[in-house]
C-alpha cells in the first residue's frame, strides 16, 4: 500500500505531512532525522502521538520483536540508531547477522529494541563477512523506507570494507559458501550503484564504531560469548 501521510518525530519542524516532497523538506540533511510513512491519516496521527517507539518496524518475513534494556541517552551520542551485528560458530563456521532499530530510553523510559531483519544461517562464513552484509543491509533498508538513522557495527573491519565497497576477506570460496559469496558480491554491487546516494546521506546516515568498552554490548549483540 502506498504511503499517503508521512510523520516526523525529529526534523525541522516535527509533524505529519501529506506528502513525500513536503516531508522531505523536514528530513533532508537534518542529523537523527526520523520519519516513517504511513497509509492514513489515523494511524499516523497515532504514531506521532505516541511516538518512534510504538511504530511496528517489521523484518522482511513480518516478524517483530520489542525488547526492555538498560541502555539510556547517556550511552551514545543518538538517541535512535540502527544497530547490527554477527554471530559465528567458528572461522569460519555458521554465521549469521541481524539488524534492530534502538530507541535509546531516558531515567522513566525504557529503551526499545525492535527487529528490523535477520539472516539465515550460512554454512561457512566469518563474523567480518557478516557485519559488512548487516552493514549493507542496513544501508539498502534506509533508502527503501526513505529514513535516515544512524548504523553502529562493533566491526572496524567492516565499516572500512563498506568505505571502500569492497569485501577483503581472506575466506576462499567452495561449495558450502557459494551463495554466501553471491550475497557478497551483490552487496558490493550495491554499494558502487549506489555511491552517490551514499555521499549525499553521509551526515544523516552515517556508519559508526559501536564503543563496546564504554557502552557495553552493542542492542544487536547475539549474545552467546
Amino acid at each position: 500500500m502506498k504511503n499517503k501521510y508521512y510523520v516526523v518525530w525529529k526534523g525541522r519542524t516535527p509533524g505529519i505531512y501529506d506528502n513525500w516532497e513536503a516531508c522531505k523538506k523536514e528530513v533532508e540533511g537534518f542529523q537523527g532525522a526520523l520519519y516513517k510513512g504511513f497509509p492514513d491519516k489515523e494511524s499516523a496521527e497515532k504514531a506521532f502521538e505516541q511516538g518512534p517507539g510504538s511504530v511496528e518496524w517489521k523484518t522482511e518475513n513480518g516478524e517483530r520483536r520489542t525488547e526492555n534494556k538498560k541502555l539510556s541517552t547517556s550511552h551514545c551520542p543518538f538517541s535512535t540508531f540502527i544497530a547490527v551485528d554477527a554471530a559465528c560458530s567458528g572461522n569460519p563456521g555458521k554465521m549469521e547477522y541481524q539488524g534492530k532499530y534502538v530507541v535509546l530510553g531516558t531515567e522513566s523510559e525504557p529503551t526499545m529494541v525492535t527487529d528490523l531483519f535477520k539472516s539465515p544461517v550460512f554454512e561457512y562464513g566469518t563474523n567480518n563477512i557478516g557485519e559488512f552484509l548487516a552493514i549493507v543491509h542496513a544501508l539498502a533498508w534506509q533508502k527503501q523506507k526513505r529514513t535516515q538513522i544512524p548504523i553502529y557495527s562493533d566491526s572496524v573491519n567492516a565499516q572500512k570494507w563498506v568505505r571502500e565497497k569492497k569485501c577483503k576477506t581472506k575466506l576462499q570460496q567452495n561449495e558450502k559458501n557459494e551463495y554466501l559469496f553471491e550475497l557478497i558480491a551483490r552487496a558490493e554491487k550495491w554499494l558502487h550503484e549506489n555511491e552517490q546516494w551514499m555521499r549525499d546521506n553521509a551526515n544523516t546516515i552515517p556508519v559508526l564504531k559501536w564503543k563496546t568498552e564504554i557502552w557495553g554490548e552493542i542492542p544487536a549483540d547475539y549474545g552467546r560469548k
